[in-house]
């Protein structure tokens, strides 16, 4: 049977659209709605999640079940990780085995040179530390692939958890969670007074560490985290920190002779910290983030400590996800690209590609009506505007090529050893790209992936396969519905372009300022005024937690821009006189059908968690305040002062 293209036995008929469109079309979801115990939420997002993580899961089993497969191919591989994460028994039997080697290294450590070796391996085998590092275009060049490095080294999700009040809670937790998993890895149930003494010694070292760290504000500032430096010049802005030792140590250094510092103050800061008389404190807090990295690849104790604290107590999740959940997730994570592959054979019909290559189409055009119309901006920075819709690259459903995973082998009786030959496998892929031209058909999600984005290096938007459908895009939906889903989210990527991030880049995806001061300064008040708007904003889970406006500034204005042109781009495709369904008009079914897409249920510490460290708003009000700055909807609704949507025609903000 066909999905219905409104589901109206979720709409709660007693909440009327004009006090709160989110509630009048999820209402009756919502109070009925259960979060699995293994989930920290649950809604239109998560059940397509589900339903793509079970079908990597049948491919995945199907794989391991077989006994005729090539052992150079793919499928083996797969088979062969899958089936090493399965065997619970092998991992309760090796207990803390695998960890001893690699913490026999950290004993060792006798010097910073040796400290720097060590951080080197972990960055070589994608283990967490001081610092990370990326292969991406570089901003000044996009062509060209360029090493970025960027402040790390914390056990908690953010700076912001080291000491504002409302994470003291969390910090309560976190030196006894500390203390007990070092204590499982040297082989003991509780932890010593040993155990306790290292375990403030690396709390006073990460609040040390999160005192140098850049707000996740500034993170964002896409100008400031663009510094190019050559290796000498790397080494010389901050004197104490061994950079050399590390390329050096890590076998590729050869292959680096610029790099892009996201955040130089850090490195020159953090250089204080690592001193000789430090270096015990430097050990214990390697052995604590190795042991955290490793646990839930180990035993059922060190799997448990680590979901008590990472998952029940930061995101309020009940219940650890079984073990096969866990297997696809890592298996995703070493060979998606492979899995992906595989997906689209039967999950991808044509017809779905050829209805949303329409929908961008559709989209671009309104944009380009919408930016041609700008009153609030001249002509100059209009035609660069233009110019960079006009290099927008649309990615639909899946890449042109796929990842050769030949290099990688995989042992189903060795989880551990599996983990450490795909980190390592996965940073020769990365560190193998520089000094090459940008390969333009590289993807960042798979195709099973229940998501989009844009690239603002690359200028492009990218959707796979596994969004196309509902309540996103329903091939059996009218246009109105399509375009209140899919199409709001294609325009938000677009509008990605144009947010405070992308509208820093030009059509060719180079770091360039192409707007006039004017301009600038219009577009800045636009934003100030948006982000006072979420700024106001607490979700009813965690009172007196408000949302970050500066935060999710990006994504606000790519909800606003992005269902504002939807609704320009249905009105092309569909003309101005469209028959009412449902005893709906177009308008009202496009509005229902955005507010569809932010269906969703969610623990309070995951609402707490994200409000720290997510860029993008809580869902009620990604649906709710971006609706009450679009004309558009007052109409649909006949929304009147006193309504509970109602915002003052001066007070709303349109900025695309």
């Amino acid at each position: 049977m066909p999905t219905p293209a409104l589901n109206f036995a979720n709409f709660d008929q007693a909440v009327r659209p004009q006090d709160d469109l989110y509630a009048h079309v999820n209402g009756a979801w919502l109070k009925t709605a259960s979060i699995p115990a293994d989930r920290s939420s649950t809604g239109s997002f998560d059940k397509l999640r589900e339903d793509s993580e079970a079908v990597i899961h049948q491919i995945c089993q199907e794989l391991a079940e077989r006994d005729d497969l090539d052992p150079a191919s793919d499928e083996a591989r797969i088979a062969a990780l899958y089936r090493s994460f399965l065997d619970e028994a092998a991992a309760q039997t090796k207990g803390a085995a695998p960890l001893s080697p690699l913490l026999d290294r950290i004993d060792a450590i006798a010097s910073l040179d040796d400290l720097w070796a060590w951080m080197a391996f972990c960055q070589e085998h994608g283990f967490s530390t001081l610092f990370d590092m990326g292969v991406e275009a570089d901003p000044g060049d996009p062509k060209r692939y360029l090493l970025a490095i960027a402040q790390g080294g914390l056990g908690l999700p953010d700076e912001s958890y080291y000491h504002q009040p409302e994470h003291q809670g969390i910090r309560d937790l976190y030196r006894p969670f500390l203390a007990k998993a070092l204590a499982l890895g040297a082989g003991r149930e509780q932890a010593s007074a040993a155990d306790q003494a290292d375990a403030k010694a690396i709390w006073d070292l990460e609040v040390a560490i999160a005192k140098c760290h850049w707000d996740i504000v500034a993170t964002r500032d896409m100008v400031a985290i663009y510094n190019l430096m050559t290796r000498t010049q790397l080494a010389d802005d901050a004197p104490g920190f061994g950079w050399e030792t590390i390329w050096a140590s890590a076998g590729f250094g050869d292959q680096i002779a610029e790099v892009n510092n996201n955040q130089p103050s850090f490195f020159r800061e953090i250089a204080a910290l690592l001193t000789p008389e430090a270096l015990p404190s430097w050990k214990a807090w390697a052995r604590a983030h190795l042991i955290i990295d490793l646990s839930p690849y180990l035993s059922n104790d060190f799997v448990n400590h680590n979901f008590d604290f990472y998952s029940k107590a930061l995101t309020g999740t009940q219940e650890i996800r079984p073990r096969w959940k866990r297997a696809v997730a890592f298996t995703e994570g070493a060979m998606g690209d492979a899995l992906g592959r595989l997906y689209i054979k039967d999950h991808y019909p044509a017809e779905a590609a050829r209805r949303m290559a329409e929908l961008v189409d559709n989209l671009l055009a309104a944009y380009r009506q919408s930016i041609t119309d700008l009153t609030w901006m001249g002509e100059a920075t209009k035609q660069e505007a233009l110019k960079k819709l006009d290099g927008f690259r649309p990615k639909i459903g899946h890449p042109q090529h796929w990842r050769d995973f030949s290099g990688l082998t995989a042992d189903p009786d060795d989880l551990v050893g599996n983990l450490l030959v795909e980190g390592r496998f996965k940073t020769a892929y990365q560190i193998g790209k520089l000094n090459g031209p940008v390969d333009p058909d590289e993807w960042f999600m798979y195709p099973h992936t229940v998501n989009a984005y844009y690239h603002p290096l690359r200028n492009e938007i990218v959707f796979p396969a596994a969004i196309l459908q509902p309540p996103f895009f329903n091939v059996n939906a009218d246009d109105a519905v399509n375009y209140g889903g899919i199409g709001a989210v294609i325009g938000h990527e677009i509008g990605h372009g144009f947010d405070d991030q992308g509208s820093t880049c030009d059509g060719e995806g180079r770091l360039r300022d192409w707007w006039t001061a004017e301009d600038r300064a219009a577009f800045e008040k636009a934003t100030k005024a948006l982000i006072a708007q979420y700024d106001a904003l607490s979700p009813a889970q965690t009172p007196g937690q408000h949302v970050n406006g500066a935060l999710t500034i990006g994504e606000n204005i790519g909800d606003l821009g992005g269902l504002s042109i939807a609704i320009k781009a249905w009105r092309l495709a569909a003309g101005d006189d469209v028959a009412p369904i449902d005893g709906l008009s177009g308008l009202q079914r496009l509005f229902f059908s955005w507010a569809s897409v932010w269906q969703q249920a969610s623990r309070p510490e995951r609402t707490a968690q994200l409000l720290a460290i997510d860029p993008h708003s809580p869902n009620p009000f990604r649906c709710n305040q971006t609706i009450r700055n679009i004309d558009d909807f007052f109409a649909a609704f006949d929304v009147q002062p006193g309504d509970g949507q109602w915002l003052d025609p001066q007070e709303r903000v349109t900025i695309w």
